[in-house]
C-alpha cells in the first residue's frame, strides 16, 4: 500500500507541475483522475480473486468419444461443484490432435479457457516439422488427469493368441498387416513405430482423426491392430470383438490380469498414456492455484476414482511443477523414439 501511495504522489506532483497555466485544472480534479486511474488498475486483481464469474471451458483437440473425452468430461461434470461454475467441453479434432491444441493457444489467459491435452503433445514437439503452438511457450502446466496403460489389440481375424505369434504372421505377410492410430504423432502410432524398431516387423500406419474413429475401423477389421488405452479396448476386448496381445506398461493391468505385459512377452517396451490440463499462457497465479486446488481435490473423489479404475486409470494430480518436469522428459524421451524411426509429419 506504501508503494502505491508513493507511486500516485510522483504522480501528482509531475502532473502539477506540468499543469500549470493550464486554466480549469483544479488539485482535486488531478486527485480523482489519479483516484480513478487506481481503481481502473485494481480491476484485474479483483477480478482474479472473484474468478471465475461464468462458465468455463475446456478444449479436448479430440473427437468426442474418445480417450480424452473419457477423462475430460467426468472431470468437467465435478468441478462445478468446487468453482461454483459451469465447466463445458469443446471438441476440436483433428491433426493428431495438434489443431485443437493451436486453437487452444490462441485463447485469452484469463483462465475462462483449459487446454486437456496428452503425452500425444509432447509427441508431436519433434514429430511435427512446424506447428502453429509451442507445448513449452504457450501453456502452463497444471497436472495430469490420469494415466491409462495401452493394450495391443487385433481384430480376431488375425489367428494370433500372443505377441510371438503375431510377430510369426506379420514376418509372412510382410507389408501386408497394419496398425490404425488415432492420429499422426499419437501413442497409438508412435507405439507402433517403436514396436517396428524393436521387432523387425512393418506394420502399416493407418491414422484416423481419434480414437473413437479407430476402435470403429478395428471393429470392423478395417485395420488389423491397435496400440488402444485400456479404457476404449477393455470393453471391446471382454465382449470378444478385440483380443488383446499384451499390454504396454511395466506391470498386468488390473482390467485385463490375464494378459501379459509386452516386458513378458520378451519386447523391451514399457510405455504409458496419460491425459493434463493445461492453463493458457498468461493466466494468472492466483487463478491457476484455485484450479489445481479443485483439480485435485475433483481427483480425490470415490467416483472419480472408480470411473478411473473402470477405465484401466489411476489419477495424477502432481504439482504444476512437477508435472513441468515430466512434459520436459517427455518430449525428450518420445524424440529419441521419432528420431529413430525417422517418422516425420509435413505441414
Amino acid at each position: 500500500m506504501t508503494t502505491v501511495n508513493t507511486h500516485h504522489s510522483k504522480n501528482y506532483i509531475a502532473t502539477t507541475k506540468r499543469s500549470k497555466g493550464l486554466p480549469g485544472l483544479s488539485s482535486w480534479r488531478l486527485c480523482a483522475a489519479l483516484s480513478l486511474l487506481s481503481l481502473m488498475q485494481a480491476e484485474p486483481v479483483l477480478a482474479q480473486g472473484n474468478w471465475p464469474t461464468r462458465a468455463i471451458k475446456i478444449i479436448n483437440p479430440f473427437p468426442a468419444g474418445g480417450g480424452t473425452d473419457a477423462f475430460a468430461r467426468p472431470l468437467a461434470a465435478k468441478l462445478p461443484t468446487e468453482l461454483g461454475q459451469q465447466v463445458l467441453i469443446e471438441n476440436i479434432g483433428g491433426a493428431g490432435g495438434t489443431l485443437g491444441a493451436g486453437n487452444a493457444s490462441r485463447a485469452t489467459g484469463d483462465g475462462y479457457t483449459w487446454f486437456m491435452g496428452a503425452v500425444h503433445h509432447t509427441i508431436a514437439e519433434t514429430l511435427y516439422r512446424k506447428l502453429s503452438y509451442s507445448l513449452t511457450r504457450d501453456f502452463i502446466p497444471l497436472t495430469v488427469a490420469a494415466y491409462v496403460p495401452s493394450a495391443v489389440v487385433i481384430h480376431p481375424s488375425i489367428p494370433a493368441r500372443n505377441i510371438k505369434e503375431f510377430i510369426a504372421i506379420e514376418k509372412k505377410r510382410t507389408g501386408k498387416i497394419n496398425y490404425g492410430s488415432a492420429g499422426y504423432g499419437t501413442t497409438h502410432h508412435m507405439n507402433g513405430e517403436l514396436f517396428n524398431l524393436i521387432t523387425g516387423t512393418k506394420l502399416i500406419h493407418v491414422p484416423y482423426k481419434g480414437a473413437g474413429p479407430l476402435t470403429q475401423a478395428l471393429m470392423s477389421g478395417e485395420v488389423d491392430m491397435a496400440f488402444d488405452a485400456m479404457g476404449t479396448a477393455a470393453p471391446n476386448i471382454k465382449s470378444g470383438r478385440l483380443r488383446a496381445l499384451a499390454v504396454t506398461t511395466a506391470k498386468r493391468s488390473e482390467l485385463l490380469p490375464d494378459v501379459p505385459t509386452l516386458l513378458e512377452s520378451g519386447i523391451n517396451v514399457d510405455v504409458t498414456t496419460w491425459y493434463g490440463l493445461w492453463a493458457i499462457k498468461g493466466t494468472p497465479k492466483p487463478i491457476m492455484d484455485r484450479m489445481y486446488l479443485a483439480t485435485t481435490k475433483v481427483l480425490a473423489l470415490p467416483e472419480i476414482k472408480t470411473i478411473w479404475s473402470s477405465l484401466g486409470a489411476t489419477a495424477g494430480g502432481q504439482s504444476p511443477a512437477e508435472f513441468e518436469k515430466f512434459i520436459a522428459s517427455e518430449i525428450e524421451s518420445w524424440g529419441k523414439v521419432v528420431k529413430a524411426s525417422g517418422a516425420k509429419v509435413e505441414n
